[in-house]
């Protein structure tokens, strides 16, 4: 693709699908139907804060190459993004950077004041973890699970449901967990000598204990599910207990990421893994099928409900 388009990485705008899970969720809770009565009209909703979210995350991308364009040129991959390679100039990523960001909060304001206002939160997060917040130690990968929640706040935001504070916090322990995995694949890739001069914040990272919180995150991912799936809120709300088949297919996906991590070295771009590994595309699909099915049948009085 075009040097310019590939440097606003729109292979990570697959990150921005967490803004649809809470209306996927609402369409399903009767005590929500209100707010979904028009599921057009809420999806349209949802549907353009994902969108306006890829707008300012590709700005953020943009100033983040800029801010690392010396370091990027001492990485064995990254050294080939658009930027460092110098395939498009500091002058212009400024630029689009700019328009990207007023277009990104322009169209948040025109689509709801309080989403705007989360928006900006979000770009003024980014942009503190560019300058500053990346160099330190575990705050870096708090940060970026920080901003997977305000994604998630922002689907239920701009349509004014509800969403469960289980699924916030499994989506904060999620991206947790691929972020510490992200980082112990840069610890590896990079000699030790080298590894702090690409990333300062590698230099407070030990590869024996980013394993300790890789399988402490995702252990707690495994069972927050499971709470939120079982829980008497979650049964009371779909009506339906059956919500706890899909738990297979989340352990399964944590543990088929894990071995393409320990075992393949791909923990760099979990976006691209997502987009191209064959067992998690199927666990996906078969996790958002089983969901379907659940829904459908308990809407339709067909499932038991525990009690």
């Amino acid at each position: 693709m075009p040097p310019l388009l590939q440097a606003l990485r729109p292979s990570q705008w697959i990150k921005n699908l967490i803004v649809l899970a809470a209306f996927f969720f609402a369409c399903w809770d009767p005590s929500q139907q209100t707010a979904v009565a028009s599921p057009i009209v809420a999806a349209g909703r949802v549907v353009a804060a994902a969108l306006l979210f890829c707008v300012v995350s590709s700005a953020i991308y943009l100033m983040n190459d800029i801010r690392d364009v010396a370091a990027d040129r001492t990485h064995p991959v990254k050294r080939l993004r658009p930027i460092a390679a110098g395939q498009v100039g500091i002058r212009s990523a400024w630029g689009l950077a700019g328009v990207l960001l007023l277009l990104g909060v322009g169209g948040a304001w025109w689509l709801s004041r309080p989403f705007a206002g989360l928006i900006c939160g979000y770009v003024a997060l980014q942009v503190a973890y560019t300058f500053f917040l990346k160099r330190v130690a575990l705050l870096d990968v708090f940060v970026i699970a920080v901003g997977f929640v305000l994604r998630a706040v922002a689907g239920a935001l701009v349509i004014a449901v509800r969403i469960s504070p289980w699924l916030l916090l499994c989506t904060f322990l999620l991206a947790l967990f691929l972020g510490l995995c992200k980082r112990r694949h840069e610890k590896r890739l990079l000699e030790d000598g080298k590894a702090h001069h690409h990333r300062q914040a590698l230099a407070g990272y030990d590869e024996r204990l980013l394993d300790l919180l890789i399988g402490m995150a995702g252990a707690s991912t495994m069972v927050s599910y499971a709470i939120y799936t079982l829980s008497p809120e979650t049964v009371e709300r779909f009506g339906t207990s059956q919500l706890g088949l899909t738990i297979p297919f989340v352990v399964f996906g944590i543990f088929r990421y894990l071995d393409l991590v320990y075992r393949q070295e791909q923990g760099g771009r979990p976006e691209k893994v997502l987009l191209t590994d064959r067992g998690m595309i199927i666990t996906v699909l078969l996790y958002v099928l089983t969901a379907l099915v659940v829904f459908v049948v308990a809407h339709h009085g067909g499932a038991p409900v525990a009690g």
